[in-house]
């Protein structure tokens, strides 16, 4: 508990444990060593090392049910490059095995095997391993973060690597050490394993998350014969001479994180696994080293000591340089890293392999636990440190409609908490959605909903051959509604639905998460104020709104608040089937929120039942070639000056002198338009904004978004109130 408080982590502290019951303590209370270090059976310890191997069995499998597929396989030159330079790069290591070589005394191990013991040590520090990757990131609870979403996909391209060589040389083992038919036996096998775990278990898996009723729990017979499986997998691997956790790794990976199945063995492993297992696992591992034994032979690792901080630097090095040539902040860069270059409890087994076949000495093994020792308790305060968790969901890359290519896929998510939510959420994509071909749009809907007490959130897919939807919820009813969208929109539109169940301070983070997932450039949600169907204030929602503006400091794409009044929303769903025109309005003051609102604006000009409005209001002293902002303004604008020569575009320019002038201007298009698009940042520090910043109520919508959705305003305008992405590294 101590050890919790200043920041150690819960690995570190059973280290911790097993170092004290090691064979030191024997020495101390007996006068003896080696005992159980030597062969825990002879010492009457072989339950306890049963217990162990069953722990870490587990422990491998849960670590990589956790590990999504859609996070862990993403495509992108980045992740590709840091796996495959992190794991070659340490290899150059072995061209130092032979340095000093004189200096391995005879006496204490021959030179072969000293050779062998300093090429076991650069091949164990190469390698990055799932799990330990996988839970340093869930404790640090960036797992669905970006940085950790590239710390993971480097991790698995490492991987792939790293269990390829580990395979090859076990069979190259068995083939110059047992025999040869053995080695092609084993090879065999491996292969054979593969193919039936893909190709027959993971369509049994399939089949037992499709006969899973939605909202039942999955049968106890499936969760247990998935373990069965696991376990099955280990004696397998053990029998054809791999590592026992090969098998459960490669289990785990097949199987689909979440409900019902992936969280079925969670909720029912996890905790036993965790709170019991794991510390005898990494206690019994420790104890098999003896610290004393590190010290006074000291002398004779020496070289290994340099190997391992030469494998670290190599690592390091080869995951940072092509960060920073990616351009990635320093400190990401720094944090990437050292995650894939941390050591933990996973790494026991690569450890206690190569001491069990004798390729390294007692005084290594102890080494590199206490390694692994310093590694766990020192890499997790150093990322807390490091990693500044408000950049939790930064993104890399530029994911807003202003600079997404004219022709590209339109991606949008869209959240809804309640049933009337829907009609202004379908209105407004009504908007986007173009006969043209040329500009498709993908929209994400996500329903809300809201968890109390101590059940475990969770997100759903409401694809219709993974789950069948409540009958009697209007998520059914809802998205009944959207998929008459998509249809009506022919080719050009596409639409998921998501269900979250979560708690209402983390409904950010899994809103963050899934527009990470899908690609969204920019997230619509709807405002915290509601108003009667006849466009009367009804009340406001503290939580919405709290929601929102969490979503603006953390959102990794734009977002937009969508304040229905609902004259807008009945009118878009009556044009969609009549030829009304729906009248949007923009208005133009400079920065770069409104050219992201202008940018969405720009989509819509392409629907023939759309007629747009951009109205510029210009500050003379903002006005000249010497301001940066004006000139992209100006430059945003360009193909809106020309409006002349369409139908259902129109330009505007207005000059201004005071805020005073800017508010009513802004009360008398609201009678003129049924939706005003505005950006939120602008000139909330502008001087010619001082009379209206006082007035603010409602900061997340902006000056001007403030000032549309005012109660006091009679006009039945709704409102979208745009921020470009603000989480960009």
């Amino acid at each position: 508990m101590f050890l919790r408080r200043i920041g150690i982590s819960q690995i570190a502290s059973y280290m911790i444990a097993g170092l004290i019951l090691g064979p030191q303590l024997c020495d101390v209370l007996e006068k003896s060593s080696g005992k159980v270090s030597e062969d825990p059976a002879l010492d009457g310890n072989a339950t306890l090392r049963s217990i162990s191997v069953f722990g870490t069995i587990m422990f491998n499998f849960l670590m990589s049910l956790r590990t999504s597929r859609r996070v862990a396989f993403i495509s992108g030159k980045l992740p590709v490059v840091i796996g495959i330079l992190s794991f070659f790069a340490p290899l150059f290591g072995l061209g130092f095995q032979n340095f000093f070589s004189d200096s391995i005394d005879p006496n204490y191990m021959p030179l072969k095997t000293g050779l062998g013991e300093r090429t076991a040590i650069v091949i164990t520090q190469s390698s990055i391993l799932l799990p330990s990757t996988t839970y340093i990131l869930l404790e640090l609870k960036i797992l669905n973060s970006e940085i950790g979403r590239l710390a993971l996909s480097a991790c698995v391209i490492n991987d792939i690597f790293g269990t390829i060589s580990i395979v090859l040389a076990s069979v190259h083992a068995t083939y110059k050490n047992v025999s040869h038919v053995t080695a092609y036996r084993d090879a065999i096998a491996v292969v054979i394993f593969v193919l039936v775990v893909f190709l027959v278990f993971k369509p049994i898996v399939q089949w037992m998350i499709d006969r899973t009723p939605e909202g039942k729990p999955v049968k106890n017979m499936y969760v247990n014969a998935v373990v069965l499986t696991a376990l099955a997998s280990s004696v397998y691997s053990m029998i054809f001479n791999m590592k026992y956790v090969l098998g459960p790794l490669v289990v785990g990976l097949v199987i689909p994180e979440g409900p019902p199945l992936g969280s079925a063995l969670e909720t029912k492993y996890e905790k036993l696994t965790m709170n019991v297992f794991l510390p005898i696992s990494i206690t019994v591992s420790v104890m098999r080293s003896d610290a004393i034994r590190m010290f006074t032979e000291f002398s004779h690792i020496l070289v290994n000591i340099f190997l391992t901080a030469l494998t670290l630097l190599l690592k390091l090095v080869a995951c940072l340089a092509p960060c920073l040539y990616y351009k990635l902040p320093l400190n990401e860069s720094l944090a990437i890293s050292i995650i894939l270059s941390y050591k933990s409890f996973a790494d026991f087994v690569l450890y206690e392999s190569v001491l069990d076949d004798a390729y390294i000495s007692q005084a290594t093994y102890a080494f590199l636990i206490i390694y692994s020792l310093l590694s766990a308790g020192i890499v997790p305060v150093v990322l807390r440190r490091l990693y500044d968790p408000k950049r939790k969901y930064v993104n890399y890359q530029k994911r807003n409609i202003l600079h997404l290519e004219p022709s590209s896929s339109l991606q949008i998510l869209t959240c809804l908490h309640r049933p009337e939510n829907v009609s202004a959420a379908i209105a407004f994509l009504q908007l986007l959605s173009s006969p043209n071909l040329d500009f498709p749009i993908a929209v994400t809907v996500l329903y809300l909903v809201k968890l109390v007490g101590q059940i475990n959130p969770v997100l759903i897919s409401d694809h219709k051959k993974s789950k069948r939807l409540h009958t009697d919820s209007y998520i059914h009813t809802a998205n009944l509604a959207f998929r008459k969208f998509m249809l009506e929109g022919l080719k050009s539109v596409t639409v998921a639905t998501f269900t979250a169940f979560s708690h209402e301070k983390m409904m950010h983070e899994d809103i963050c998460t899934l527009a990470l997932d899908q690609t969204a450039s920019m997230i619509i949600v709807p405002s915290g104020r509601r108003w009667t169907a006849d466009g009367m204030f009804e009340s406001d929602d503290d939580a919405t709104r709290r929601l929102n503006q969490a979503l603006l400091e953390s959102a990794p794409c734009s977002i937009g608040i969508l304040i229905d009044r609902g004259h807008f929303s009945r009118k878009g769903n009556v044009a969609s089937k009549k030829n009304y025109n729906i009248d949007v309005g923009v208005i133009f003051i400079g920065g770069k929120d409104d050219r992201e609102a202008l940018s969405l604006v720009r989509r819509m000009k392409h629907n023939p039942r759309v007629r747009v409005t951009v109205i510029r209001l210009l500050f003379k002293q903002e006005i000249g070639p010497e301001n940066w902002e004006y000139i992209l303004d100006n430059e945003c604008l360009k193909d809106f000056k020309i409006a002349d020569v369409m139908n259902n575009v129109d330009y505007t320019e207005r000059n201004l002198t005071s805020g005073a002038e800017v508010a009513s201007i802004v009360q008398f298009l609201a009678y003129e338009h049924d939706l005003m698009l505005v950006g939120r940042d602008q000139g909330i520090a502008s001087p010619n904004f001082l009379g209206l910043t006082d007035w603010v109520e409602l900061p997340e919508l902006g000056v001007i978004g403030d000032f549309l959705a005012a109660k006091e305003l009679s006009s039945k305008v709704s409102v979208l109130v745009v921020q470009q992405q603000q989480q960009q590294a």
